[in-house]
């Protein structure tokens, strides 16, 4: 697959370039670019990252962090066998926990909560940092609801990262998740008074909080392009009927000259 001319592949972050010098210097750098189009294309293009993810593991697939970015290219294509079994093979290979709550999220996606739910009671939780536990306990909610245990999703999202103030990178997401599970389970009110806080941590604008908001509030938005489109037509239209009827009065007009 091709790689634009302002990839190095120095973009990478250290750690998995440390990785890389297992391999000879040229195959490095070219896993090395492969890797950053991953990164690049993930959001936006999943389809193309799980692409490039592929070549960078046919190249080097005894490097966790290749097992790891193609796992992720998987799970972004919504390809959880797949993704499952690369996110395994880097944890055997390095032996961190880190990856276990994106592993539960690929058991939910091949349609296995209970397995997920499972998981989120195992040691390995124990090892995981603050952001990795929050993860645990939001693939654990969507997993209770998978199951269609809405109240027990509310009550697993209720922690002491919740309640906090403190914004974190994850603070917006464990809200905005908390506020759905309240409104699936009724609870409006209170369900519109955490997607407002959701939104006060999404400075990275990773959820839709202003939308669901603007939804609970009976706000309704209309496209400016729209309008103008519609009053163009209207003016197409009107300038149509006005032309058919000069059309009549000029044939009108003739019948009456003759």
């Amino acid at each position: 697959m091709p790689i634009p001319e302002d990839v190095t592949g120095d973009e990478i972050d250290k750690s998995v370039r440390q990785e890389l010098q297992s391999l000879p210097k040229t195959l490095a750098e070219d896993v090395a670019k492969n890797l950053v189009m991953v990164a690049r294309l993930l959001d936006e293009d999943p389809e193309q990252a799980y692409g490039y993810a592929q070549v960078a593991l046919r190249l080097a697939s005894r490097v966790a962090a290749v097992r790891e970015a193609a796992g992720f290219a998987a799970y972004g294509a919504g390809k959880y066998a797949e993704a499952l079994k690369e996110f395994r093979a880097s944890r055997r290979m390095t032996g961190s926990a880190e990856l276990w709550p994106v592993m539960a999220d690929c058991e939910r996606g091949l349609g296995r909560p209970e397995k997920a739910l499972a998981m989120a009671g195992e040691p390995e939780v124990g090892r995981l940092d603050r952001a990795g536990q929050v993860e645990m306990r939001l693939v654990a909610a969507g997993a209770r609801r998978d199951m269609g245990q809405a109240d027990a999703a509310v009550v697993t999202l209720q922690s002491p990262e919740l309640a906090s103030s403190a914004v974190h990178p994850w603070t917006a997401r464990l809200r905005y998740a908390y506020a759905d599970a309240l409104l699936e389970v009724g609870r409006e009110s209170d369900a519109r008074d955490w997607f407002a806080r959701a939104l006060e941590a999404d400075q990275a604008g990773t959820t839709d909080a202003s939308d669901r908001l603007a939804e609970l509030d009976g706000v309704q938005f209309t496209d400016a392009l729209d309008e103008d489109e519609d009053e163009d037509e209207a003016e197409v239209a009107e300038a149509s009927v006005d032309g058919t009827a000069r059309t009549e009065d000029s044939g009108k007009g003739a019948e009456k000259a003759e």
